[in-house]
């Protein structure tokens, strides 16, 4: 798998943001996608070192639209924590 179909996208929301004073930073990234390869992925993509990277399934939910159920689809999340001093910039000069 390439690396850049590892990481699919950034994952912003509030409690990732908090999780940035850690040096944590959260992606959705292909299923099939390992630790090793996600490691990988962020290390070149955005120079840096990684020091953890933890995964999580997303389980899809049922929703309901009118008379008919359908599912939202599982996906993958992974944190990774980057060594000490080091960061990543998603949005410069927002």
């Amino acid at each position: 798998m390439h690396i850049y179909q590892v990481l699919l996208r950034p994952i912003v929301t509030e409690k990732s943001m908090d999780q940035r004073e850690e040096n944590k930073y959260s992606f959705e990234v292909a299923t099939k996608a390992n630790k090793r390869q996600i490691q990988e992925a962020v290390e070149k993509i955005f120079k840096v070192n990684v020091v953890d990277v933890r995964t999580m399934l997303i389980k899809g939910k049922q929703r309901r639209w009118g008379r008919t159920f359908y599912k939202t689809p599982t996906w993958k999340k992974a944190v990774v924590k980057l060594a000490e001093g080091e960061s990543i910039t998603f949005f410069e000069g927002v």
